[in-house]
C-alpha cells in the first residue's frame, strides 16, 4: 500500500462541534486563510505566553500559503463568530521503512475563557479523522508531564510514551563553505 495524496475535497473542510455546534465550527485553513492563520499565531502566543516566538519573525504571505497549501502541514481553527478561539498546527510525517505517514500536533491551545468545553478533544479528533483520509498510522503529541490538563486530555485519548526531548542546536555553518540554499540548488 503506498501513501495516498491528499484529497482536495479535504482542505479548507469546515465542520461543526458536535459538543456545542451552535457557536463553535472547526475550519481546515488553505492557502487563502492568512488573516485566520495570524489569529491563530496570536493564540499561540497569547496562551504560550510567547508573543515574540509566535509574532515577531512572521514568514510573508507566499510563504505561509505554501505551507498551508501543502501536503505536509495541518493547521485547524476552531471558530467563534468569525475568530479563532482555538488551534492546532501540525506535521505530517512520510516514512522511510514503510510506506506510511505519522501526524505530529506540534501546537495545540485554547483561549482561556473557551476552555473545558470540548474544544481541544474536537481539534484533535479532526486530525484524527484527517490522519485516516491521509494514510497515517498514528497522530503524536507532546506534554509538560506538570501540565496536568493537556496530560490528563491526551491520557484519555492515546497511550502514553515516556520519552525524553533534546534540542540540539544547529552548527555553526564553515566559514568559506557554500551553505545549504534550497532557493539556489546549493545542497
Amino acid at each position: 500500500m503506498g501513501v495516498t495524496p491528499f484529497p482536495q475535497q479535504a482542505m479548507c473542510s469546515e465542520r461543526k462541534m458536535s459538543t456545542d455546534p451552535s457557536d463553535v465550527t472547526l475550519h481546515q485553513l488553505g492557502p487563502d486563510d492568512l488573516g485566520l492563520m495570524a489569529q491563530l499565531l496570536d493564540l499561540f502566543g497569547e496562551v504560550f505566553e510567547e508573543p515574540q516566538t509566535y509574532g515577531a519573525k512572521r514568514p510573508d504571505d507566499a510563504y505561509m500559503a505554501r505551507l498551508l497549501g501543502g501536503d505536509h502541514f495541518i493547521a485547524l481553527a476552531a471558530l467563534k463568530q468569525g475568530n479563532v478561539v482555538g488551534g492546532l498546527a501540525a506535521y505530517v510525517f512520510d516514512k522511510f521503512e514503510q510506506a506510511r505517514r505519522e501526524i505530529y500536533i506540534y501546537d495545540l491551545a485554547v483561549a482561556q475563557a473557551q476552555r473545558r468545553r470540548g474544544i481541544a478533544t474536537a481539534l484533535i479528533e479532526e486530525v484524527r479523522r484527517l490522519a485516516a483520509a491521509r494514510g497515517a498510522w498514528v497522530v503524536f503529541i507532546q506534554a509538560e508531564k506538570d501540565d496536568a490538563a493537556p496530560v490528563a486530555l491526551y491520557s484519555r485519548l492515546g497511550r502514553r510514551q515516556e520519552v525524553l526531548h533534546f534540542d540540539i542546536p544547529v552548527a555553526a555553518p564553515v566559514e568559506g563553505q557554500a551553505g545549504c540554499d534550497p532557493a539556489s540548488g546549493n545542497n
